[in-house]
C-alpha cells in the first residue's frame, strides 16, 4: 500500500446492525452499478481495512462486518487501460526475471493494479506463487526486471542489490551528440539531498537525427536517477514526458534495462541476462 492514499471516490465504515456484502454496500454508496464496481474490485480498486490489516478485497460476495473500513477508488479510464504483457525470461523456482514492456507499472496504485507487473505475473502462475518486488522500473521504461515469490528470496535478492552486487546496465537514446563513440563520463550531481553516480558511454551518435544512445550503469537508485540526471547535462532521454527540452516524441521513453548479471543466491553461480535473450 502506498505511504501517500489518494482521495477514495467512496468510503464507509460499517457500523453495528449493518453489513451485507461489499459489492452490494459499494453500489448502494457510490452509486456505481454493481457490474462495474466487480470489475473495479476484480482490477484491484477496492481496499478494505480490518482491524490492522489493510488489503485490496476483490470478492465482491464478501461480507462486511461491524468495525470494517471499505474504500473504493474508481477510474474508469485507469480500468480500460489494459498494457501489453511483460515476457518471462527466466524462472529460477525462488524468483522470475521479466522483460517488463513500457507503459507497466511495478507496482499497483490505490486505483487498481491490473495495470502493473506483480499482478500480471500472479495471473501468469495462476495464482499459485506469491509475488514481491525487489526493485523497480519507470512505467514509461522498459526492460528486465525480478521478482521474488517469497519473502526470504526478495530479502535474498534485495540484500544483493543494496550491496551493489547486481550489474544492471542501460540503454538510452538522448537528445543531442554526447562525444564520440567509446567516450565515457559521470554524473555525480546528488539527487533530492542524496548522493547520486551515473556512469555512462557513449555508444553510438546519429548526427541526422541529433541523437547519442548511451549505454549506462548507476551506482545509487535515486528516483528518475537515469532521466533526470541525462537531462542535468543537456542530454535528456528522447521521449522522457517529464525532464528536458526539445526531446519530446510520439514514440514513447528511449529507455531500456538491457541487461542484468549476478551471482545467484541459489545456484550459486553467475548469471547473465540480456532483453535480447
Amino acid at each position: 500500500m502506498m505511504a501517500k492514499r489518494a482521495e477514495p471516490t467512496f468510503r464507509k465504515t460499517i457500523a453495528p446492525g449493518e453489513g451485507g456484502t461489499a459489492v452490494d454496500t459499494l453500489a448502494a454508496g457510490s452509486g456505481i452499478s454493481k457490474t462495474r464496481i466487480k470489475d473495479a474490485m476484480n482490477k484491484g480498486a477496492v481496499w478494505l481495512s480490518r482491524g490492522r490489516k489493510c488489503f485490496r478485497l476483490r470478492r465482491a460476495t464478501a461480507i462486511l462486518a461491524p468495525g470494517d473500513h471499505i474504500e473504493l477508488y474508481y477510474d474508469p479510464d485507469l480500468l480500460a487501460c489494459f498494457p501489453a504483457a511483460p515476457v518471462l525470461v527466466h524462472d529460477a523456482g525462488h524468483y522470475t526475471i521479466w522483460n517488463k514492456p513500457a507503459g507497466l507499472l511495478t507496482q499497483g496504485t490505490e486505483f487498481g493494479d491490473h495495470g502493473s507487473l506483480l499482478r500480471q505475473v500472479e495471473l501468469y502462475f495462476s495464482m499459485k506463487r506469491e509475488v514481491f518486488p525487489v526493485h523497480r522500473l519507470d512505467r514509461e521504461a522498459s526492460g528486465l526486471i525480478l521478482v521474488a515469490h517469497s519473502s526470504a528470496a526478495a530479502a535474498r535478492l534485495s540484500d544483493l542489490f543494496q550491496k551493489q552486487a547486481v550489474e544492471k546496465t542501460y540503454r538510452a537514446i538522448v537528445r543531442g551528440i554526447a562525444g564520440h563513440p567509446g567516450d565515457a563520463g559521470v554524473i555525480e550531481t546528488p539527487l533530492d539531498g542524496k548522493p547520486a553516480c551515473t556512469h555512462y558511454r557513449i555508444e553510438a551518435v546519429d548526427a541526422a537525427a541529433v541523437t547519442s544512445t548511451l549505454l549506462i550503469q548507476i551506482e545509487s537508485g535515486r528516483l528518475h536517477q537515469i532521466r533526470r540526471h541525462c537531462a542535468s547535462i543537456g542530454y535528456p532521454v528522447m521521449g522522457d514526458p517529464k525532464y528536458g527540452t526539445g526531446n519530446k516524441n510520439s514514440e514513447g521513453l528511449q529507455l531500456v534495462a538491457e541487461s542484468l548479471a549476478y551471482r545467484c543466491p541459489y545456484a550459486g553461480k553467475r548469471l547473465e541476462f540480456s532483453v535480447a535473450d
